[in-house]
């Protein structure tokens, strides 16, 4: 009998989940300072090697969903439908992406992020790193043989638009807000020339 495809896929999956968890639980319960990698495989129950296998660093644990967030933006533009105006599609994405950082319980994590110079350092070069992934799908997208420099400045506007949305009042309303700026220079550009 063969193995089901993806088995293998969903439990390590399963096993990276639970290692995330488990990391942010500890690191809200007694500070991230206070926390070690093997303190948060050993309540995971997998051996250091196996974390390591899934987070390249302690700061990763934190921001588990970084690859997921990068894929969201460059497939906001990727996979569109034909007809859809690509600064909606991003728009779309970035109010997603900022629901999931204003959702209950998120307070907590996010004053640990601005608590710890390390986190705030990751957190930074992890966005630097979305915005090179978005300008690349933004010049591929227009046919472009590299990205420019208009490409990567939208790049890291729609990446800079999440932390800015996050801290206003009306989180939404400041997307919004952000998207008619990021539009119009997006228009400035040429679009087609970016």
């Amino acid at each position: 009998m063969t193995v089901p495809t993806g088995r293998r896929e969903r439990k390590k999956a399963a096993t990276r989940q639970k290692i995330a968890d488990t990391a942010l639980r500890l690191f809200l319960e007694r500070g991230y300072d206070a926390v070690g990698i093997r303190d948060v495989a050993a309540e995971a129950d997998v051996a250091v090697t196996t974390l390591f296998a899934h987070f390249a660093s302690k700061e990763a644990l934190v921001f588990e969903r970084d690859t997921d967030f990068e894929r969201r933006l460059t497939e906001a533009v990727t996979g569109r439908a034909p007809d859809e105006p690509l600064m909606s599609a991003l728009r779309r994405e970035v109010q997603a992406l900022v629901a999931h950082c204003a959702a209950p319980g998120a307070a907590p994590v996010r004053r640990m992020i601005d608590a710890s110079p390390a986190l705030r350092q990751y957190e930074e070069s992890m966005m630097l790193r979305h915005a090179d992934s978005l300008a690349a799908a933004l010049a591929a997208d227009l046919g472009l043989p590299g990205t420019t420099t208009a490409c990567r400045a939208i790049a890291r506007f729609v990446v800079d638009a999440r932390a800015l949305a996050r801290e206003a009042d009306d989180p939404r309303a400041a997307v919004d807000e952000i998207f008619r700026m990021i539009e119009a220079a997006w228009e400035a550009a040429g679009a087609r020339t970016c």
